[in-house]
């Protein structure tokens, strides 16, 4: 490099070292490092001046000038000077070359970046000082000592940015993989498998068919069983067995767990979706097409198909039929476990199968196992051990969840007489089930009866929740006082208290938190008794979610922003379940709640905060100002029409109060009208509420709403007694607009058969 060039690098400097300057002295702040950094700039400045009058003034073929041109080599002393000018300039300016009139530049440095840009200075400085001395050799060995020390720094900043890369690459992977589907079963499958007695299933692992299903490729295992055999745990079983000994790169395991209270959440697309999450969750070279499948949807707030989740172009199919679509063209292996239910059995009728079955063996394990548990009459004696378990296993019959019934009930028995009685009077057969279950009823209702009571309430709020709670959602809502108007930490109880009064009837999986009923078939008995047990369950539920939605801390109304939100739904752990199903539960008890449901509905801010909640995505689909997507203006007529509750609701037309005056035409910001939403949602009964009120009623043809109209909704959600209700109205049946164009066409598109049948029949026609 010749000395014009090193003279030409310093100019650069110093020209972009006075701008720099410049903007330093404009920064309003009183920060240290910023008039450090003036300063150290200042000084540097005058020096580098000073060094370019002695370039031009002396003979380029000096040792000296020779020196000197080292300084200029590339990322050398004069170019780390210049990137950190750069540095300084872009985070003060935001990137713009010159500062905008006007606009206010502000100190955005972190200690260790300044400190960083100093230190380039300092090292500059003393170079450049060197230089000035003329002393070449020691400028030549300085400047050796300087780009040495570059070079092992860039190597370290080399290293550190691949480490932040590939960080970056796993968070991004992991948020795309959030993403996809928020659904957890690894959770739920650590849950399961953290239950199991060691050496149980062990039979399953060997048999034939087992070992078949795993060696020939596209095969598939039908493995029924009665309900209670143990399905869930040999599959958590097996699942352990595929993943420490079958996973790799070229294999894959997912799996999926049937939950009998989140049926709506298990639809084809997102069981799919929660596959796919799997087998690319350990893959983060997957990276680029999940980013592509991420883009075609995030920014329109959409999700993958299932053709989608299951990369194949397809037609769409149930969740079965695509895995066997999968199946026949690549070595997919399935196995799936059921009850023995005629149309399940028919769909795997040429498959090999595997009956589960709890073995004798399994469950002498199994009580084994929670010796511990037992009183120490049983504890102490071998002879008594053996004997419980002799009669467990027998009376068990093949299903894991009497030897677990049976096992509980000798929790209480406190000597042999007593233990030997219980064993003597465990059934079998068909009523084995039902017997074991009135035994733990009868043990809860012997207990205190404050103890008693909240074991009732417990178990209600579990069989009667809309979907799985968590032991925070559970405590929160048992602490709700009906007559305060916020929240008494002091009133929440302790989680195993909860456990330890529902005689075995309810466990909490530690993964997820979710507090449930011990098996599917406790819910179908509640289901069968709930009302005679416990009748004051449904009020007693809809008044809790109603009291908790009229806390003062709601009455400020939505949350301005995701982030506020997101704070507001932590720290009241309640609102999520309370605001989406507070309906539901009403639907019962109408005529009991209604003056807790004037309280809330008759309070715009209250309205406001619970329709936000209830509009929020609650699946992980969410996009940047999600939580600002509500319905505004949303009337307490509004929310009524979504919930169909048309008794409360004509109780409150009945009594005319002006605090709560129906406006039955009303409007939401998506220009929504009570029937609209009635109609969409399929609530039949408020659509005839809405439609009878005559000279004030609803306007049948009002325009309005995504679908134009409100039988245009009703058609396109196929609800055909709600479209023969409008239709009688005077609906005009080939209104125009909407996103189908008009109720025909909506018809149609989502194959609504006998509704495309009524519209003709009352002259729809596709144009106008």
């Amino acid at each position: 490099m010749d000395p014009l060039s090193v003279t030409a690098s310093i100019i650069a400097i110093l020209q972009l070292s006075s701008k720099v300057g410049c903007y330093l002295n404009d920064v309003k702040d009183v920060s240290k490092d910023r008039a450090k950094c003036a300063i150290e700039a200042a000084n540097l400045n005058s020096l580098l001046t000073t060094l370019r009058f002695r370039l031009e003034e002396g003979r380029s073929n000096t040792p000296w000038h020779t020196a000197v041109r080292a300084l200029a080599t590339e990322n050398g002393p004069l170019d780390q000077f210049k990137q950190a000018l750069e540095e300084l300039q872009s985070k003060l300016t935001g990137g713009t070359k010159m500062k905008k009139v006007g606009d206010a530049l502000i100190w955005k440095f972190k200690k260790e970046e300044i400190s960083s840009i100093l230190d380039r200075m300092e090292r500059l400085k003393t170079l450049v000082e060197i230089a000035l001395q003329m002393d070449h050799y020691k400028l030549s060995q300085a400047i050796k000592e300087e780009c040495s020390l570059i070079r092992a720094h860039a190597s370290t900043i080399n290293s550190g940015l691949e480490t932040i890369r590939q960080a970056q690459g796993d968070a991004r992977h992991s948020e795309l993989v959030k993403w996809i589907s928020t659904t957890d079963y690894p959770a739920q499958q650590s849950d399961i498998i953290g239950r199991r007695e060691e050496g149980t299933g062990q039979w399953f692992l060997s048999a034939p068919e087992f070992a078949r299903w795993l060696r020939d490729p596209k095969e598939t295992l039908f493995c029924p069983g009665i309900p209670g055999a143990g399905k869930t745990m040999i599959s958590a079983i097996v699942i352990d067995h595929l993943l420490r000994t079958t996973q790799s790169g070229l294999v894959g395991v997912a799996y999926v767990y049937f939950n009998y209270k989140a049926k709506k959440d298990q639809d084809a697309t997102s069981m799919l979706a929660a596959i796919l999450k799997q087998l690319v969750q350990s893959q983060p070279s997957l990276v680029q097409p999940l980013e592509q499948l991420h883009k075609q949807h995030a920014k329109r707030g959409t999700r993958p198909s299932n053709q989608e989740c299951s990369h194949d172009d397809g037609n769409r199919h149930q969740f079965l039929t695509r895995i066997r679509t999968l199946q026949s063209q690549n070595d997919v292996r399935l196995m799936a476990t059921s009850r023995f239910i005629p149309e399940i059995v028919r769909e795997f009728e040429k498959v090999a199968k595997l009956e589960v079955r709890a073995t004798d063996d399994d469950v002498r394990r199994f009580v084994a196992g929670q010796v511990y548990r037992l009183p120490n009459c049983i504890q102490r004696n071998s002879g008594l051990q053996n004997m419980v378990k002799e009669k467990i296993a027998e009376a068990a019959d093949g299903m894991f969840l009497l030897a677990r019934l049976h096992t509980d009930s000798l929790l209480d028995k406190r000597t042999p007489k007593d233990v030997k009685l219980t064993l003597g009077k465990f059934s079998k057969g068909s009523t084995a089930l039902d017997d074991a279950y009135k035994e733990a009823i009868q043990r809860i209702e012997g207990q205190l009866p404050r103890d008693n009571q909240q074991a009732k309430t417990v178990l209600s709020w579990i069989t009667y929740a809309q979907r799985p709670l968590t032991t925070a959602e559970m405590c929160c809502a048992l602490a709700v006082e009906q007559d305060e108007e916020e929240l008494d930490p002091e009133n929440i109880p302790d989680v195993e208290e909860l456990l330890s009064i529902c005689a075995g009837l309810v466990i909490v999986d530690e993964e997820s938190a979710i507090i449930r009923l011990v098996h599917y078939t406790t819910q179908e008995y509640f289901e069968r008794i709930k009302e005679e047990w416990n009748p004051g369950a449904q009020l007693h539920i809809a008044s809790t979610c109603l009291s908790y939605l009229s806390f003062n801390t709601f009455r400020e109304g939505s949350s301005s922003s995701d982030q506020k939100f997101e704070s507001r739904l932590a720290q009241n752990v309640f609102l999520d379940y309370a605001a989406r199903y507070w309906g539901q539960h009403a639907a019962k008890v109408q005529d009991e709640v209604y003056e807790l449901a004037c309280t809330f509905l008759m309070h715009r801010g209250l309205i406001s905060c619970a329709v936000q909640v209830m509009t929020a995505p609650n699946d992980g689909w969410k996009i940047k100002g999600y939580s600002q997507q509500y319905r505004k203006n949303t009337t307490w007529l509004h929310v009524m029409a979504q919930f169909g509750l048309h008794a409360l609701s004509k109780m409150i037309f009945d009594t005319c109060r002006r605090d709560i005056a129906p406006s039955i035409n009303g409007r939401d910001s998506v220009n929504q009208s009570p029937l609209y939403v009635a109609a969409k949602h399929g609530q039949e009964s408020m659509v005839k509420l809405l439609l009878d009120k005559g000279a004030d009623g609803a306007n049948v043809n009002a325009q309005g709403g995504v679908y134009g109209n409100s039988l245009q909704a009703a058609s396109e959600g196929g609800h055909e007694q709600i479209v023969k209700l409008l239709l009688d109205k005077g609906a005009d049946v080939n209104a125009q607009g909407g996103v189908y164009g008009n109720a025909l066409q909506a018809a149609s598109s989502r194959g609504r058969e006998q509704i495309v049948k009524l519209l003709l029949d009352n002259s729809a026609a596709f144009s106008s």
